[in-house]
């Protein structure tokens, strides 16, 4: 693989939050990029090793963003034989979307990385805090246009990154030099408490929001009646009662090492997110 030639990309998640960033900056920068997804073009299921051969054909470099999240049990020796697939079809590149201060997903980096570095492809990790994005077009965008969100969180307070940020990182690894068997932990400038963060968001979009805290097990009741699967349902119990419990507060400056600039505050995003995602 040349970064500085035309060069192929396969994005897995390629319709989702970070997913569809990369994809639109590799287009842009004249590379190609291959979305991948169970209902798109380029198909790709992760419960079906059948088809990982097709998806992965023509690809020098990969960006692996897994659903629902890293922690999940078997993602990460899925994730693996999928970098060892990636490997044998003449992939030198993996960029991994990962999240901060969850065993489950750390333990998943370690296996891609032991099987990218069995393969001989290059590997870099992307560690990141709770995605800004949450608010405005993800999870939480239903709740915010309602004007309450609801979570079992109290006054943690976490780095909330802005997505777009997250694209750029991606991209600094999948086309440069420098990022080999590196983790890139990224978060946003400043630590917000979810309270803080809606009003944040209420503010700069000029629609009243307002945060509530409720017990975790009434939030996985609401959960199971909207039809979320049982394995979603743990996952949210352990962010919600484990990951959040004050570990990830402190800031980085992964943002500023890759880019040399600062990350974007929520407040940022939200001003310059398009109207119709918020």
């Amino acid at each position: 693989m040349t970064t500085q030639g035309r060069t192929t990309t396969l994005v897995t998640g390629g319709t989702g939050t970070t997913g569809s960033r990369v994809t639109a900056r590799l287009r842009a920068a004249g590379h190609t990029a291959v979305p991948a997804s169970r209902s798109g073009a380029r198909r790709l299921d992760w419960a079906g090793p059948s088809g990982w051969d097709a998806a992965l054909a023509g690809a020098d470099a990969v960006y692996l963003a897994y659903a629902p999240d890293l922690a999940v049990p078997g993602a990460g020796e899925t994730l693996a034989a999928f970098t060892g697939r990636a490997a044998a079809a003449g992939a030198r590149r993996v960029v991994l979307l990962s999240g901060r201060g969850e065993p489950g997903a750390q333990a998943a980096e370690q296996l891609v990385a032991a099987a990218a570095d069995a393969g001989g492809l290059e590997w870099t990790v992307l560690r990141c805090s709770w995605f800004a994005q949450n608010f405005t077009e993800g999870a939480f965008a239903p709740a915010m246009a309602e004007g309450e969100l609801a979570l079992p969180v109290g006054m943690v307070r976490e780095p909330f990154l802005d997505a777009d940020d997250i694209a750029d990182v991606a991209m600094a690894a999948l086309l440069g030099d420098g990022h080999a068997g590196r983790v890139h932990e990224l978060t946003g400038p400043r630590a917000l408490t979810f309270a803080e963060a809606v009003a944040e968001v209420a503010a700069a979009t000029g629609r009243p929001a307002h945060f509530r805290t409720e017990p975790v097990e009434e939030h996985l009741a609401g959960l199971a009646a909207a039809g979320v699967s049982d394995d979603v349902r743990e996952l949210m119990r352990h962010l919600f009662t484990e990951v959040l419990d004050g570990r990830n507060t402190a800031t980085t400056d992964g943002v500023r090492r890759v880019l040399g600039r600062e990350p974007a505050d929520v407040a940022a995003h939200v001003r310059c997110a398009a109207p119709a995602r918020v």
